[in-house]
This record gives C-alpha cells, sequence and structure tokens, in this order.
C-alpha cells in the first residue's frame, strides 16, 4: 500500500487555459519518452494523439471509484536474473558511450551520452560504499522544439535503487514543461518525488512504497545496465515480469524479449548486434515498447521506439571489449636430479659434509657437559622405555628450565604438566626456580649420573 502527498503551486490569472491547452497538445506522453527513457515518441506523434473531450472528463469524475486492483509483483524468474548479477560481472560493463539522436530522413538533431561507473554513495549510516553509477544526458530538437533529459542513479549491485534524480523538459514557445522524479531509499521504504510545471504552475506529488512491493523493480538507471548484462550473456530471461514506473509515476509491469540477432552498418563495418525489446504495460494506457540494438560487449548501437518515426544511432564503431582469459599458472615437472653422478656436486657434498662433522667434533669437544647430558637422557630413557617419548623428555629436561614454578609440598593426584604454560600470569607466578634433581658429574672421570642421582630419578 502506497501513500501519496500533493500540492499545487499558485496559478497566474489566464493560467487555466493554458493548462488545458498542454494537456490536448501531450494528454499521454511523458518526457522521457521523447528522449532518454525505454519510451520515445516525437512530438508529431505526440499531438496526433486522441484529445479528450472535456464531458469525457466530467463523466469520469461522477462515475464511481472501482476498487484498486492489486499491486503489481515480480516473478521468480525475473528476482532470479537479478540476484545472479555479480559485481564482478558488472564492473565489465562499465564504460560510456554517445549516440546520435536522427530524424526519419536521416538528419541528426540531438545527442544521447550514457556513462556507466563507479562511484561511491553514502548510507543512512553516514558509512561510504561503492556502487554502479549511472550518468546519462539528451539535449535536441523535436519538430523544432528545444528540448532534454538528465538522469543521475545510483545502484546497488543487484540494481537495486538506491537514489535516482531525473528531470526532462520541453521548450513550448506558448507553454514550457518540466518534470523532476526523485527516487531515494530509506528507513526500509521508497520515497517517490513528482513535480510537474506546465509554465507558472507547479504540482509536486510524493509517494511512499514499502521496500517489499518494490522487489524487482527496474529504474531508469537500472535498465540502461540492465540492457548491457542481458547483451553481454546473449541471453533474455524466459517468462521475466518485472516491474518499472509508467508515464504516470505508478508501478507496472515490465517485460524483456530476444529478437534475435542482426548484422548492421556502422561507420563502414558490419557489425553483430543483439536485439531486446522492452515493453511497459501500463495499467491505465497501452502497452509501449521500445528496441534496443546492443552489440556483444553491452555498447547501445541502436535504439527505436516502435511507432515514432526518429531512433538513436551510434555513428563510430567502437572498440568492443573482452572477457579476460585467465590463464592457468605453469606447471614445472618435477625432474630427478643424479647429483651422486655429477663430479662437482658430489664433490660439493663430501666437503659440507666433512665441514659439519668437524664442526660437530669440536662443539662436542669444547661443551663435554652437552655429551653428557645427551648421555645421561638416552641411558634412562632405554632404561624407562616409555610410550610417549615426546613427554618424557620433558620431564626429564624439566628441571633444568629457569621459570619452572616450585614443586608443591604435598603430592597431588593431578601432577603438573611438564610443558611450558602458554599463560603469561601463570609464568610470572612462578618466583623461585626449582631446584635440578639431577646433579652431573664433571670431574676429570667419565661424564654421567652417580647411583644416588640414578635412584631419585626411578622414583618419579
Amino acid at each position: 500500500m502506497s501513500s501519496k502527498v500533493q500540492s499545487k503551486g499558485g496559478r497566474a490569472p489566464g493560467a487555466e487555459r493554458r493548462a488545458i491547452f498542454s494537456l490536448t497538445i501531450c494528454p499521454e506522453v511523458a518526457l522521457e519518452d521523447l528522449l532518454l527513457g525505454p519510451l520515445s515518441f516525437s512530438l508529431g506523434s505526440a499531438i496526433s494523439a486522441s484529445f479528450p473531450s472535456i464531458g469525457a472528463k466530467a463523466k469520469d469524475q461522477q462515475a464511481s471509484t472501482p476498487e484498486s486492483p492489486p499491486p503489481p509483483e515480480a516473478n521468480a524468474e525475473a528476482i532470479h536474473f537479478l540476484k545472479s548479477l555479480s559485481q564482478e560481472e558488472l564492473q565489465m560493463l562499465f564504460f560510456s558511450e554517445t549516440l546520435v539522436m536522427v530524424s526519419n530522413t536521416g538528419e541528426p538533431e540531438g545527442e544521447l551520452a550514457i556513462e556507466v561507473q563507479s562511484g561511491k554513495h553514502e548510507d543512512d549510516s553516514l558509512a561510504m560504499s561503492h556502487c554502479p553509477l549511472v550518468h546519462a544526458f539528451s539535449r535536441g530538437f523535436v519538430d523544432k522544439t528545444l528540448c532534454g533529459n538528465s538522469l543521475l542513479g545510483y545502484l546497488t549491485w543487484n540494481l537495486e535503487i538506491v537514489e535516482q534524480h531525473s528531470q526532462e523538459f520541453i521548450k513550448f514557445p506558448i507553454l514550457p514543461m518540466e518534470r523532476k522524479t526523485s527516487l531515494l531509499r530509506q528507513e526500509g521504504q521508497l520515497a517517490m518525488t513528482r513535480s510537474i510545471k506546465d509554465g507558472e504552475e507547479v504540482k509536486t506529488e510524493v509517494t511512499f512504497l514499502p521496500l517489499h512491493s518494490t522487489l524487482g523493480f527496474i529504474s531508469e538507471a537500472a535498465n540502461l545496465l540492465l540492457l548491457r548484462v542481458m547483451a553481454w550473456r546473449q541471453m533474455v530471461p524466459s517468462n521475466a515480469r518485472f516491474l518499472a514506473l509508467d508515464m504516470e509515476g505508478k508501478l507496472c509491469y515490465s517485460s524483456y524479449q530476444a529478437l534475435g540477432s542482426q548484422t548492421i552498418q556502422v561507420d563502414r563495418h558490419q557489425a553483430e548486434v543483439f536485439i531486446v525489446e522492452q515493453t511497459i504495460h501500463s495499467e491505465e494506457g497501452i502497452p509501449m515498447s521500445c528496441q534496443f540494438y546492443l552489440l556483444s560487449d553491452g555498447h547501445l548501437a541502436k535504439r527505436v521506439q516502435v511507432g515514432s518515426p526518429g531512433c538513436c544511432m551510434i555513428t563510430k564503431m567502437p572498440v568492443l571489449r573482452e572477457e579476460d582469459e585467465i590463464e592457468p599458472p605453469p606447471v614445472f615437472e618435477k625432474k630427478p636430479l643424479p647429483w651422486e653422478e655429477d663430479m662437482e656436486l658430489y664433490s660439493r657434498f663430501l666437503e659440507r659434509k666433512e665441514q659439519l662433522r668437524l664442526s660437530h667434533t669440536r662443539y662436542l669437544q669444547q661443551h663435554p657437559d652437552a655429551e653428557a647430558l645427551i648421555s645421561d637422557f638416552l641411558l634412562f630413557l632405554l632404561l624407562r622405555q616409555p610410550a610417549d617419548v615426546v613427554t618424557f623428555a620433558a620431564e626429564f629436561f624439566g628441571p633444568f628450565a629457569a621459570r619452572r614454578p616450585p614443586t608443591p609440598a604435598l603430592r597431588s593426584s593431578k601432577p603438573l604438566s611438564p610443558f611450558r604454560s602458554l599463560d603469561p600470569a601463570a609464568e610470572r607466578g612462578a618466583q623461585l626456580p626449582r631446584a635440578p634433581q639431577v646433579r652431573l658429574r664433571r670431574d676429570a672421570g667419565t661424564p654421567g649420573l652417580d647411583e644416588e642421582d640414578l635412584l631419585s630419578l626411578l622414583r618419579f
């Protein structure tokens, strides 16, 4: 359920007749239909539309208001397609392009520029995040009438609308028209502000839509990027039904259909294009379709509004982007090294082996206590023959640790661990080092343990 707030600006004297005149000229054509949006009419087709009579309007106002139909919802195919998009895929489609607006006689009437790049947006929590930024601008003449359109939109990586601002204008000689539309995602809802200016009259409408009702909604900015995705994948989701805004700013269904491939002439080059047709199914008006001729990398080569004599097309063939192929890392096979057969390597091996032997022998001669300690350990190890050699070695060399906690006066059923504690506080609590239980005999005789030391070790 959406809520609306309307406000109307003041009207100058004599403006009522001009307002009726503007509605008569352009009764059901939005400004983006002339330029940027998926629907592009020429001013001549707008003038030739059927005129609504004042009597018919009075009858419509007197008639009873029927019950409003349920709001439209996107189907599962559309939602699944949007969820399949990835940041890496969309970043491949960040580029700018320029098209020329031409009439049915081939004369240029304006220019359309579209740019998709990486931008930054600030959310409600004042956090900056990277997101796709779509900027489009068009300006030209339609039946000698100046008109223009600008679009700026921030999207998520699943093409959900974050913020969008659009502005359209037509400089009619009698009554200029201007429309501004803003979409802002905030506090679990989508706020839409529409401002229409007819001459000196300004009408503003604010609508709030819950976010769950906009699931699968494709804005104007998202549509430009979604078309590039379809061209890049060379496919259109089958039976997908998205949501879009019609000319009155109401949610309606939007569908895409693949029309196959075609070869067109672009700047003396033959280019293969993928044709996608978008249709806006307005609940109050007739469906309106627009065809997009897309190159393989997403560049828009041509855009044709069904029923309009004019179109937009490129005049210069762009450099097509291709997906980078990641080469697998090189694999180096392990080759055998017969170093024993190589005289130089074998001589180096013998030389290094002799150096290590002499170094080890010299060290043991300079430190006889090391040889005695190792001999005592091996002797005690062979006597006890423990199953856990690592724990046994920790218990044997533990008394020599400087930070070993003192031995309790009474024996406990839960003996202390011989390994060093990982808790720094426990280590700081050990103030007194434990006296070594093993006394090494370092006299001139054979180094080793005496009988008393050996018996004391056998007790624990």
